[in-house]
């Protein structure tokens, strides 16, 4: 097994965790895959990262919390709905003990798909 932060891949970086944390950090990679069909799955910042067409998201596993990076905009859009998780500008932290909330991550990754494709569009007519 690799050290922290000597991996390349999502599978690498799922590795380093214990069973316990693995399912957690499966299901994240999951949703996102499933909320955005045809995103690139790369490594950035040392985090599993998913692309279309710019960022869409990042997730991690601490000792305490499951962190997931959607960038802001979701975040504030969707900010009656995540008023029980603990937030910054642009993370939700998802405590270890608890269910992973899916439609929930469901709802920020589609959000920034469609953020993003929008950008896209307006480049594309300029």
């Amino acid at each position: 097994m690799k050290e922290k932060g000597l991996f390349t891949t999502v599978d690498e970086y799922i590795a380093l965790h214990p069973p316990s944390i693995k399912a957690g950090l499966d299901l994240l990679r999951k949703t996102i895959k499933t909320a955005a069909p045809g995103a690139e799955e790369l490594i950035s910042y040392q985090m599993p990262a998913y692309k279309l067409k710019g960022m869409l998201a990042f997730f991690s596993a601490t000792k305490n919390h499951y962190g997931f990076y959607p960038t802001a905009s979701p975040i504030l859009a969707l900010r009656e709905k995540l008023k029980s998780f603990e937030t910054s500008k642009g993370a939700v932290r998802f405590p270890l003990d608890k269910p992973i909330p899916v439609k929930l991550i469901t709802a920020m990754v589609k959000w920034k798909v469609r953020e993003n494709l929008a950008k896209e569009t307006v480049k594309s007519k300029k």
